[in-house]
């Protein structure tokens, strides 16, 4: 089915003409509609309208509002203060909008006609070590911005670009090596748990050893260098650290809720075999320079604390690849091979200076054309509830698993409180939907660039802006359905609507330009927030208007469609957060 026109798309053509049509000499003129509090929409685009034609604008505006037809969709339009104009919907445009939007799979909602390939980096641990908390914003935003983005037609490419690579391996391989066993598993299924603590050991041991024996540390220093040359034996153990390392991140993953496909982990060692034609080329066009034998790139406006500029270290002076020259190496495959015309990257805000010297080097280099948009998804810090970075009681960083183990288990508390016939089994598995819906929702209704207090208590509360007071409004919704009996939704465009009918009704008929917004700005927290005054109107229309108990059969259908429009609603903005809807809570 196509796409329904929203209330306020249909009053904004309206006013538009009627502006075109008063002063055609200013040609297609914004009206500046917005939500009011006065009336359902204001529009204020007349004031600057009437200064750039020298005009009065109240007068102005009143020859406008003689050209706007009422009756089918606007109801009134009255003049306000200085030329602003107060428009009120009909009660049967309302229903009629929504009715259509409840004919379609996708609510209604538009797919972009702009829509292109992008390829968005999320979700980035690293081999042979514990995922912590720092991992979890990465991983929550990016999932969300892959599936706003997938509806609204977007062809997304996902990329794991994990940490695979480097000078600790020689220490892991060499110890590997000499005490063969140690990553050997005790059964066939091998758990997450471990996966990781074979690694966690692994590493301790190797890492003691390197510190004491100096032997040790030479053959090991060694070893990096067959592992760069591509010794096949040592390729082989390395091979060992990121099978076992996979097994232990698909088990986070899995927890918290988030499908990884292997073809999409592309880690650092993906671009090996393009690094060094990627110096030659920026050392070749003079993009990159030798400065006391690193390969550099620099720039005028980025400059250090004793005022020399700062350079972007490609290859350093003895030969090896920074950062840099493997992220400018997966730029080139991207836009060259996976044909990205938008790049995301969903990484820490600390690293927003190299990111800004990557994305700059690839457009002098030529690789990222104007047609192509790179962005830096940058996000804060999870904070404690003391607002400083969040730390276990001994100071550690906290384990990932840890975390999410917790907040399953306040969640459980919460559910089985509430929970009236649920068996044990339904118990545990609402207790992960919401428990790791608290998580993800605490993230997401926060702008990813701000910091956040990670505070269990609250995530899993039933009151105020969390994921668990949108589940149980879902939930609620589901309930009053299987209480309906014969009733069935229906829409009646006949009904007068009460109050909170119609400022329900208004917000539903905004999901789609919300999702576009969120999708056009990178800006999931905008759909969390809209998703939390959905249910929040919800409320209030459900203390104020009884259902089941309506004065009219075609009452209850009509009030029973409204709450059925409100849970695929919910359903629909919740499932691009990357967060579960139980039936029954």
């Amino acid at each position: 089915m196509a796409s329904v026109p929203s209330l306020a798309s249909s009053v904004e053509q309206r006013v538009s003409d009627a502006l075109a049509s008063a002063l055609p000499e200013a040609g297609a003129t914004d009206p500046l509609l917005r939500r009011s509090d006065r009336a359902d929409f204001q529009a204020n685009g007349i004031l600057a309208l009437a200064k750039k034609a020298k005009a009065n604008p109240r007068e102005l505006a009143t020859t406008v509002v003689e050209g706007i037809p009422t009756g089918d969709l606007i109801q009134e339009i009255e003049v306000s203060g200085p030329g602003f104009l107060n428009i009120t919907i009909t009660d049967r445009a309302i229903i009629e909008t929504l009715a259509a939007r409840a004919e379609d799979d996708r609510l209604g909602v538009a797919l972009s006609p702009s829509a292109g390939t992008t390829v968005i980096d999320y979700a980035q641990p690293n081999v042979a070590k514990e995922m912590h908390v720092g991992h979890l914003r990465s991983a929550v935003i990016g999932a969300a911005m892959v599936e706003i983005l997938e509806f609204t037609g977007e062809k997304v490419v996902r990329r794991h670009h994990i940490g695979d690579w480097g000078t600790q391996f020689g220490m892991l391989i060499q110890y590997l090596l000499e005490h063969p066993h140690e990553l050997d598993h005790k059964g066939d299924d091998v758990s997450g748990e471990e996966a990781m603590s074979n690694l966690n050991r692994l590493y301790k041991a190797s890492r003691a050893l390197f510190d004491s024996d100096e032997e040790f540390k030479t053959r090991a220093r060694a070893r990096v260098v067959d592992l760069q040359a591509g010794e096949p034996e040592t390729l082989a153990l390395w091979q060992r650290f990121v099978d076992e390392s996979k097994i232990y991140f698909y088990s986070v993953f899995n927890k918290l809720d988030m499908d990884i496909q292997d073809a999409d982990v592309v880690g650092e060692s993906g671009y090996n075999d393009m690094l060094t034609e990627t110096c030659k080329l920026l050392e070749d066009s003079g993009v990159a320079v030798r400065s006391n034998g690193a390969l550099c790139v620099f720039f005028d406006e980025y400059k250090g604390p004793d005022g020399n500029p700062t350079p972007l270290i490609v290859q350093k002076s003895d030969g090896g690849f920074g950062y840099a020259a493997t992220d400018l190496s997966a730029i080139r495959d991207r836009v060259g091979n996976l044909k990205a015309d938008t790049l995301i990257y969903v990484v820490d805000a600390r690293q927003a200076l190299h990111f800004k010297m990557v994305f700059e080097t690839a457009r002098r280099a030529g690789w990222l054309g104007e047609d192509v948009k790179a962005v830096q998804l940058a996000f804060g810090t999870v904070l404690g509830k003391d607002g400083k970075p969040f730390k276990t009681r001994e100071g550690e960083t906290v384990r990932l698993v840890d975390l999410l183990d917790e907040a399953i288990d306040r969640a459980a508390a919460v559910v089985r409180e509430k929970a009236q016939d649920l068996s044990e089994a339904e118990i545990g598995e609402r207790a992960v939907q919401v428990g790791i819906g608290a998580v993800k929702y605490a993230d997401l209704s926060t702008s990813a660039a701000r910091d956040y207090k990670f505070d269990l208590d609250q995530m899993v509360s039933l009151t105020g802006d969390t994921s668990v007071y949108l589940q149980y409004a879902y939930a609620r919704i589901q309930s009053i359905l299987r209480k309906a009996g014969a009733a069935k939704p229906v829409a009646h465009p006949e009904l007068a609507l009460a109050p909170s009918e119609r400022a329900l009704g208004l917000h539903l008929d905004h999901f789609g330009e919300l999702v576009a917004e969120a999708a056009a700005e990178y800006a999931p927290h905008k759909l969390a927030a809209y998703l939390y005054q959905v249910a929040s109107l919800y409320t209030t229309f459900y203390s104020e208007c009884p259902v089941l108990k309506a004065e009219t059969p075609a009452q209850v259908e009509n009030r029973l469609f409204l709450c059925e429009l409100t849970a695929r609603t919910l359903a629909k903005g919740m499932s691009l957060l990357g967060i579960r809807t139980p039936e029954k809570l």
